[in-house]
């Protein structure tokens, strides 16, 4: 079943572009921080179960208390993911002094994905600089109920779910739902445009007009 998740993912955004699923804000250009209702989507888990923290010391309940937390599950050889980064590293630059923590769940999908010395190497050459939580035993992957490469989800200062993203896309939508929390729990000054990423290469986003198939990373040969 793992190995058919990144195809899914793939298939599904074109399926959300092509049905509004999803898309929110990323259906306007309004550059206006949003101030609407959003749903709670439970608590989120506790981050149980790291084999290995990266970027970081270790990050506990009462580090992030009071934060916006961004997690995003990975494995650094999801050109899915790959693709997402650009968006998520600008988040991090960008809104960090304002209360957000961006932390990078590496869940792996093959063995030679978990030896920690690959993951290092990878987030180095890939300029992965927020903090890693290394979940070779899949606890945190499990405890949220996750199924997917890459996933995000986005929990408030109060430490419950307010807004999740399977796969590439929709980040406008994402991005203001990290103003609005950031805004809600008691930041000011949140420059509202949104960021404009610097991709190169592989982390270049997706054409989805060149919709005749999905790949995987091992199409590319």
């Amino acid at each position: 079943m793992n190995a058919n998740r990144r195809q899914f993912i793939g298939a599904c955004a074109v399926a959300f572009a092509a049905t509004g699923i999803g898309l929110g804000w990323a259906k306007t250009q309004s550059t206006a921080i949003r101030t609407g209702p959003l749903a709670a989507e439970g608590n989120a888990p506790p981050l149980n179960g790291v084999t290995a923290w990266l970027n970081t010391p270790r990050l506990t309940a009462e580090d992030l208390r009071g934060k916006v937390v961004l997690v995003q599950f990975w494995t650094y050889t999801c050109i899915n993911w790959l693709r997402t980064l650009p968006y998520v590293r600008a988040w991090a630059d960008k809104y960090q002094d304002k209360g957000l923590v961006v932390i990078g769940v590496h869940t792996p999908e093959f063995s030679f994905e978990h030896n920690v010395d690959n993951v290092q190497q990878a987030a180095r050459t890939m300029q992965v600089d927020y903090p890693i939580a290394i979940d070779n035993d899949h606890t945190i992957w499990d405890a949220f109920s996750n199924q997917y490469w890459p996933a995000l989800y986005v929990v408030d200062a109060g430490g419950r779910i307010r807004h999740h993203q399977f796969g590439e896309g929709h980040y406008k939508e994402s991005e203001r739902v990290i103003q609005q929390l950031l805004t809600d729990a008691g930041a000011s000054g949140i420059d509202p445009e949104l960021v404009t990423p610097d991709a190169r290469r592989t982390d270049v986003a997706a054409d989805w007009d060149d919709r005749q198939r999905c790949r995987t990373p091992f199409d590319f040969k």
